[in-house]
């Protein structure tokens, strides 16, 4: 193998790739990266067994073959050597690499033991605008359990229909659901539970390409689906991943369908009330006040804990129905707060043993639900 490459195409190759090849003690050779030049192509390979990731790199391609080296020396040193001309060749079990006035060899292992990243068929396809994807994604994925006890609670539920994505995330306290508009080709629906490391690494990859200076804006982001399987394909990589076995809970069932009292009020003078009574809330419990007196348009925000002492903050709203309140995790609350676009949002309450619902004021796309503290 023969190859050359500009240093900015081969770094920002390598970033893409680099992040998922760890200190696997049982197979070494997942701590490296596969370099592959064939076909007119020269691809950038890493897997963890879990998901797989393959990059294009422009560049001249001198002579086919491929090879392994170890991800963090190749990325590292490379993003050390000044944007000029890089050549790579393999001789024996070693990658020699040169670059203005820079030579250096590293250690590596032959391709034939690197793990086959699975195909997916492409026929069918669903595709969504990045950008929209990428804050969609923003917005449920924080909700995810991180218990391993329920499996199926550890992914992000991916439904695909024909004019829509909806992705819901819950870890049995809290739960959010936000609907993407998509195109297809296909009249098949799916339903699917993408694991949150997965989707985590894609939006890293997704940021990564905004800060390296690519522009997202109009592009789109494609999905394969198998039985078994997601590809993700963006810009010049795919990201494919294992799918997480399982039934999704029907969380549909927990959404109330109607309300005894309706707020609206300013999303971040409600944040700050929050963050103010967090500090008086008690340790491990996390719990602020939430009172609505009826006729007041009135959003009582407090909490007292005997350590700390109490606060409360009074703040206007618009308030309909009745005399309502409920006790609610202030990290739960922030975290809904913080995702939802916009100035002012509405809540929904049924009463103080029932989940509240959360939505901005002018989206009904997107929805977070809060169950309460009970008393």
């Amino acid at each position: 193998m023969k190859i050359s490459s500009l240093q900015e195409n081969l770094k920002s190759g390598l970033l893409s790739v680099s992040h998922i090849a760890g200190k696997n003690i049982n197979l070494p050779i997942l701590n490296n990266i596969l370099l592959k030049a064939e076909d007119g192509n020269i691809k950038l390979v890493s897997t963890d067994l879990e998901m797989g990731i393959i990059t294009i790199i422009r560049g001249k391609i001198e002579k086919e073959g491929s090879f392994t080296v170890d991800a963090k020396i190749i990325s590292d040193y490379v993003s050390l050597l000044p944007n000029k001309k890089i050549d790579l060749e393999k001789k024996e079990n070693r990658l020699v690499v040169k670059c203005d006035n820079y030579k250096t060899t590293v250690n590596g292992q032959g391709a034939d033991e690197y793990p086959l990243i699975p195909q997916i068929d492409k026929k069918i396809y669903y595709k969504a605008d990045i950008e929209e994807f990428k804050q969609s994604l923003a917005q449920v994925i924080f909700a995810v359990s991180n218990s391993e006890t329920r499996i199926e609670l550890s992914g992000v539920l991916f439904d695909f229909t024909d004019k829509a994505l909806v992705m819901a995330a819950t870890d049995s306290y809290r739960l959010a659901e936000k609907k993407l508009k998509i195109t297809t080709n296909s009249k098949e629906n799916h339903k699917i539970i993408v694991p949150a490391k997965t989707l985590q690494e894609l939006a890293r990859i997704l940021s990564g390409y905004r800060a390296g200076g690519e522009t997202a804006d109009g592009a789109e982001i494609k999905f394969y689906v198998s039985d078994n399987q997601i590809l993700f394909t963006v810009f010049n990589i795919e990201l494919i991943s294992r799918l997480i076995e399982g039934q999704y809970p029907d969380y549909k069932q927990i959404i109330p369908l109607k309300s005894e009292t309706k707020v609206f009020i300013n999303r971040p003078e409600l944040v700050r009330a929050v963050k103010a009574s967090s500090l008086f809330s008690k340790s491990g419990i996390n719990d602020v006040n939430l009172d609505l007196p009826a006729d007041k348009n009135k959003l009582i925000v407090s909490s007292a804990s005997s350590q700390a002492g109490e606060n409360t903050v009074e703040l206007e709203a618009t308030v309909s129905g009745k005399d309502n309140g409920m006790v609610i995790n202030h990290r739960y609350l922030l975290d809904g707060l913080n995702n939802i676009d916009g100035e002012n949002i509405k809540i929904d309450i049924v009463n103080s043993a029932t989940p509240c619902v959360l939505r901005p004021e002018k989206d009904e796309d997107y929805l977070y639900i809060i169950m309460p503290i009970k008393q």
